[in-house]
This record gives C-alpha cells, sequence and structure tokens, in this order.
C-alpha cells in the first residue's frame, strides 16, 4: 500500500486534517476530519472517503487541549490507522508567507523563526498555523514538513497592484497588498483548463465565496489582481470580518469611541460582516432562511460589494472570458449566484436559471459571451500535491 502525506490546516481553536495517498500526480484523499473546540471543549471525529466514522473522542469539560495535545492524539490515531505505512510528509496552511515566498518551502527552524516575523499582518491566523507547525517538530522531528503559502499565488501581482500610496519607509517595512486564498485560487487555475480551455487560456474572474470571501482576477492562469490585500480583512464583506472600510473609521473609532487596537481588532474581524449587518448569523443559510430585514440587508450588501469587486477586477484584466463561483456560498448558494450574475449581465454574463439550480457546474447559456461555472475548490489536494512535489513519493 502506498505511503501518505498528511494535510493540516490549523486555526485558533480547530486543526483540520486530510490524508493523502503518495501517489502522483493527483493523490486521492483516504480520510479527513478535524480536532475542534481546542482550549474549551475539544473533541476529535475522523472519517474516511465514504463519510463512514473512522473514530471520535471527547475530552472532559474544563481539560485544556490545545494544538498540542490535539496533535499529540492525531499522531497516535495515525500510528494505529497507518499499520506498515510510511507518513511521508505533513503539508501545512500557512496564511502568510510575506513578499519572499512565492512557492512551498521545507520547514526548518529558520524558516519558521522567518514566518513568525510575519505574524503582526496576520495576527489571527498566523500563529495558529506556526502552533502546529511547532508541536510537530517536537512530536516528529523525522517527518518534514512543508508550508503552503496562501500569499504566494498572488507574488505574480504586477508591482502596481501590489502597492499602497503610502511613504517609502512605510512600505520596505512590509505594507502592500498580498491577496490570500491563494490555495484555492492556484487549484482552479489548475483545474479549469480541463474543464474550459478557451477561458483558462484568457481572463477569468474567481469568486472564493465562503465564511471568508474574496474575489481574484486571473489571466492565463497567473493571478493578476485581488480583492484582499494587506490582511485577510480587506475586500468583500464576509461572515465576520468587515471587508473594505474607511481608514477614518478607525481614527473615529479611537477618537470618539475610545477603542484601543485590540477592540477595533475584534470589532473588524469577529463582529462584523454577515453577523453585524445581520444581527442573526454569519451563515449564509440562516440568513436566506430568515425573514428578519436585517438578514435581507447583509446578504443585499454582500452581493452589491461582489458587483462593484467585479467591475474593479474587470477593469483590471481588460475585459472576461469567465467568472467561476467556489467556497461554500459559491457552491451552495443558488440565490447569491443568480443576483451576482443577474447583476453581471452588463459585461456579458447570461445566467441559465436551471443549471444554476443544479449547480451547474455550467451555469451560463450557450450563447453567453462570459461564461459562468460552479466549481468545487479543493485547498488540501493543492497542499498534497506541493508536499509531494517537494519531498518526492519515494
Amino acid at each position: 500500500m502506498a505511503d501518505f502525506v498528511l494535510v493540516l490546516n490549523a486555526g485558533s481553536s480547530s486543526i483540520k486534517f486530510s490524508v493523502f495517498k503518495a501517489e502522483v500526480p493527483d493523490p486521492a484523499c483516504e480520510l479527513n476530519g478535524q480536532i475542534e473546540g481546542l482550549y474549551a471543549s475539544a473533541h476529535f471525529i475522523a472519517r474516511d472517503a465514504k463519510k463512514n466514522l473512522l473514530d471520535e473522542k471527547r475530552w472532559p469539560e474544563g481539560e485544556k487541549v490545545g494544538h498540542d495535545v490535539g496533535l499529540a492524539y492525531l499522531t497516535q490515531f495515525l500510528r494505529n490507522y497507518r499499520g506498515e505505512r510510511r507518513v511521508l510528509a505533513v503539508g501545512h496552511r500557512v496564511v502568510h508567507g510575506g513578499a519572499e515566498h512565492s512557492r512551498p518551502a521545507l520547514i526548518d527552524k529558520t524558516l519558521v523563526a522567518q514566518l513568525e516575523k510575519l505574524s503582526p499582518l496576520a495576527p489571527l491566523h498566523q500563529p495558529h498555523n506556526l502552533a502546529a507547525i511547532k508541536s510537530l517538530l517536537e512530536l516528529a522531528p523525522q517527518i518534514p514538513q512543508v508550508a503552503c503559502f496562501d500569499t504566494a499565488f498572488h507574488r505574480t501581482h504586477p508591482e502596481v497592484a501590489q502597492a499602497y500610496a503610502l511613504p517609502p519607509e512605510i512600505t520596505m517595512r512590509g505594507v502592500r497588498r498580498y491577496g490570500f486564498h491563494g490555495l484555492s485560487y492556484e487549484y482552479i487555475a489548475s483545474v479549469l483548463p480541463k474543464i474550459d480551455p478557451r477561458s483558462a487560456a484568457g481572463r477569468v474572474v474567481v469568486a472564493h465565496l465562503g465564511n471568508g470571501a474574496s474575489m481574484c482576477a486571473i489571466h492565463a492562469g497567473r493571478s493578476i489582481a485581488s480583492t484582499m490585500g494587506f490582511t485577510a480583512i480587506e475586500g468583500l464583506p464576509m461572515g465576520t470580518r468587515c471587508g473594505n472600510l474607511d481608514p477614518g473609521v478607525i481614527l473615529f473609532l479611537m477618537d470618539e469611541l475610545g477603542m484601543d487596537a485590540r477592540g477595533i481588532e475584534k470589532l473588524l474581524y469577529t463582529r462584523s460582516g454577515l453577523l453585524g449587518v445581520s444581527g442573526v448569523s454569519s451563515d449564509m443559510r440562516a440568513l436566506e432562511a430568515s425573514t428578519e430585514p436585517r438578514a435581507r440587508a447583509a446578504i443585499d450588501l454582500f452581493v452589491y460589494r461582489i458587483g462593484r469587486e467585479l467591475g474593479s477586477l474587470v477593469a483590471a484584466l481588460g475585459g472576461l472570458d469567465a467568472i467561476v463561483f467556489t467556497a461554500g456560498i459559491g457552491e451552495n448558494s443558488v440565490a447569491v449566484r443568480s443576483r451576482v450574475c443577474g447583476d453581471a449581465q452588463w459585461i456579458g454574463v447570461k445566467l441559465d436559471a436551471t443549471a444554476n439550480e443544479r449547480h451547474g457546474p455550467l451555469i451560463s447559456v450557450s450563447e453567453s459571451p462570459v461564461r459562468a461555472w460552479v466549481i468545487p475548490t479543493n485547498e488540501e489536494l493543492m497542499i498534497a500535491r506541493h508536499t509531494l512535489q517537494l519531498v518526492g513519493a519515494a
């Protein structure tokens, strides 16, 4: 039996994991799961590719289970599961690679130290990504680890698309537009040539619409512009993140409401977006089912901002051949896709309502000048591919 690659996506209170067979070019996923409720009520669950339960554990209420304890349990589970097979390598989703990292990299202590310096640029993500890496360096130092950066795909942006209109002494400290969700966009760019070769060779906007939401302009498979910038908060309104905000609002919050940096951070990252506007939920499914007027207002704002950003990205591309919807909302919300495509008729999108109801994959009519697609993303597979390419399958 083939050895395998472990893929980890560590957050502040959870670790999502997948196991892929070490087969190239397309490793198959054989199990996935997560450890949720870290530092609160920890819960481990693993299922195979057919969704059959393989293992489940709940720690006692009040027992402190952090990334180290959770990963130790996962390591023991995999030791029992794998039999004679090797864990060939571990691939990690790392949110920020900065300006230096345009491709995945083998992890050592020097790289960890470099990535720790980027934590102020992604304070709610980077430290937790690195916590899992450092725990595994202690638990299993013999297993190679690979960092796959969510910013790397966007390093192809022209310099002008990365710049803010700030003095050079600030820009030189790393204050520039980076873009995120790069692993998702890279996956879509890798499969689109098989689905729609003509569009893949031309100008495409991919809408990664989920709890975290962004859009990316791709020309001939290369990212040239993104709605996210210096942090993963810029651009579209998201589940709990505000998206674009006049910087003057920050000054108002400080001067008039007396808020400090941590209070503002919590407001912008966890109390805004769909949740903040609606007062109901950050989940699009709950908003679509709600009769609360503020829920409708949140959806209206979300759709409006997608249309605004779409126009901006089309301008960066100089035209449009296709739009691709992906991630949780993009893949599952018939209503959001319908409204976005309806608003995009001005650029040539003509929706096929019946195809949209069945989630495509092609949801535009045959004569539509701009094609519209629904393509499920697979960031974990992208990480597994990169990891195998770096460490080899032997």
